[in-house]
């Protein structure tokens, strides 16, 4: 099953997220209720080191490149990204 659909895929395009960033999203990424059954994705502390563990020496290549975040539905399916400007809170 395709992870990502139509919107998040322009959006990812138009604003400069690749593919990479959005699979280690899902697969390593903290979570955060974004209301209606959907989660925000993003990386936190924690995700941050379990991608340097996971990818070693070329994860430092990628830390520039973290501070973005996925909004997903209850099935996992990518319904649109983006850059972070500002800090997520948790409650």
């Amino acid at each position: 099953m395709e992870r990502v659909t139509r919107h998040a895929s322009l959006r990812s395009q138009q604003r400069g997220i690749p593919r990479i960033l959005v699979d280690l999203l899902i697969d390593f990424g903290a979570q955060a209720d974004a209301g209606y059954g959907a989660r925000k994705l993003f990386f936190d502390k924690q995700a941050r080191r379990r991608i340097h563990a996971y990818a070693g020496p070329l994860a430092s290549l990628l830390d520039e490149h973290l501070d973005v975040y996925a909004v997903v539905g209850a099935d996992m399916q990518v319904i649109t990204v983006g850059h972070r400007t500002e800090r997520i809170r948790r409650h």
